[in-house]
């Protein structure tokens, strides 16, 4: 069987230009330094079928290379080589099987490399380069092969260093310097971003119209993949969720294999990769066409606390702003529900109390809060590259800043699981609200003045969602 893979030996005409900036942005980082990256490691489904091929994202987001198998390197101060690529040589016997390369060749011509080396010279052509250098920026991921050739080689540096006096003496994370640039998005990024999200509102819209009691949350699962890749997509983002009914209330709901009932809500979060951008889109809608006087209670104020959240999206704001304005809407709002019960100013002081340490206790505090049995997730996330974007949310006792071109989702939820134990001092959940799982979210740009809702082509008020 042909390896199963994303790649395809190709110029970059309208990328080369965004990727030779990116380097020299992050090549400012580096510095004196040398930066090393390796490609995503093949992965085996099972036996020897392997896993679609999908490249490592700080690897692509400097190279734009695609396939398996390939080392990195930049020496943004060497005179001559300050972008090397080490790849597979062109294989005609292989590239029957699996596809083309790019080769040495091609690593040069195409992707814009100083210079090019097969991977199984990547040890002995790379040492001189380390030499020169004063810190290697790696980060030690997934790809095993390469971490233990890193080692070795900086085991080598070390114990050469007496006889010269030069070379590398230590290892920094590389995802530090890179994360800041891949967080904020330039005009092109962003341009995929709105693709991806284009395509899932189309498909979102076109499964909710089509859903109907009796059929199988698989088929709405299928429609979406479908739409994706006949668009042009890569495909889903992530695995998509098609949770009907209680289903809603695990939050990474996967298995999509349940018939939709007359009287559940469907909670439909999916999203497509364009050209290696993601969308998140989270919408959830009764399956009969309305809402029952509860499903539309918890609906309103999931809303609610998400429009308070997105208000809280402008330049300056701290990151958990966003957070705290939608936990503070779903607290007053399950309080005056009969869901939870005592002083509401206490509650609100309980709940949206910043617990910034990681010890077991503090850990403890943040798991009795209030709102956790209903609502236990943090209300976004980075988006881009990778669904859970890089970039930091919090330094120390200090949340960092929202700044224009982050790209963030909005996605408050209530769940009240049919197993929801009541906290201490509460009383027991109805069972008249058990089963109901309701998340709304949304993507977001920061802008100068304040966000866009990248998603807002995707219907989300209950007059929309509602039919006779």
């Amino acid at each position: 069987m042909a390896v199963a893979s994303q790649i395809a030996s190709q110029t970059l005409p309208d990328f080369s230009a965004e990727l030779a900036q990116r380097r020299q942005k992050f090549g400012a980082k580096v510095g004196d330094g040398i930066a090393i990256f390796a490609s995503a490691p093949t992965a085996i489904n099972h036996n020897d079928v392997e896993y679609l091929y999908r490249q490592d994202s700080d690897f692509y987001y400097l190279t734009g290379f695609a396939e398996p198998e390939a080392i990195a390197v930049f020496i943004p101060n060497h005179a001559e080589h300050r972008f090397i690529l080490f790849v597979r040589p062109r294989d005609p016997e292989a590239e029957t099987w699996s596809g083309l390369r790019a080769g040495v060749e091609g690593a040069v011509a195409d992707y814009g490399a100083d210079v090019a080396y097969p991977i199984a010279e990547f040890s002995e052509k790379v040492l001189p380069y380390l030499k020169t250098a004063n810190t290697l920026h790696y980060s030690f991921g997934i790809n095993r092969s390469v971490n233990e050739q890193i080692l070795s080689l900086y085991r080598k540096i070390l114990a050469s260093y007496p006889k010269r006096g030069t070379g590398i003496t230590a290892i920094a994370d590389a995802k530090i310097l890179l994360a800041p640039l891949r967080l904020h998005k330039t005009a092109w990024e962003i341009s995929k971003i709105k693709k991806a999200i284009a395509i899932s509102a189309e498909s979102h819209q076109k499964i909710r119209a089509n859903c109907k009691p009796g059929i199988y949350e698989y088929e709405l699962a299928a429609q979406l993949e479908l739409d994706f890749r006949r668009t042009g997509g890569m495909g889903c983002a992530y695995p998509s969720i098609v949770a009907a009914g209680a289903n809603a209330c695990v939050l990474h709901y996967v298995e999509n294999n349940s018939q939709i009932q007359a009287g559940n809500l469907v909670l439909v979060d999916a999203g497509c990769c364009y050209d290696y951008y993601n969308a998140d889109i989270t919408r959830t809608f009764p399956a009969s066409g309305k809402f029952s006087s509860e499903q539309k209670a918890i609906y309103e104020l999931v809303l609610n606390a998400q429009l308070a959240a997105i208000a809280q999206v402008k330049p300056g704001n701290p990151y958990n702003a966003p957070h705290l304005a939608a936990v503070e809407v779903i607290i007053s709002g399950l309080h005056d529900l009969g869901l939870i019960q005592g002083n509401l100013s206490e509650l609100l002081a309980n709940g949206l109390a910043d617990i910034s340490g990681d010890t077991e206790e503090d850990q403890k505090k943040e798991k009795a809060k209030i709102h956790k049995p209903f609502f236990m997730h943090g209300t976004g996330h980075y988006l881009g590259m990778d669904v859970h974007d890089v970039g930091g949310y919090r330094f120390g006792d200090r949340w960092g800043k929202l700044e224009p071109g982050m790209v963030i989702t909005i996605e408050p939820g209530i769940y009240i699981s049919p197993a929801i134990k009541a906290q201490e001092g509460q009383s027991e959940v109805s069972d008249r609200w058990k089963g109901i799982g309701v998340r709304i979210e949304d993507d977001l740009l920061v802008t100068e003045n304040g966000h866009e809702v990248l998603t807002q082509a995707v219907p989300k008020q209950i007059s929309d969602l509602e039919y006779a």
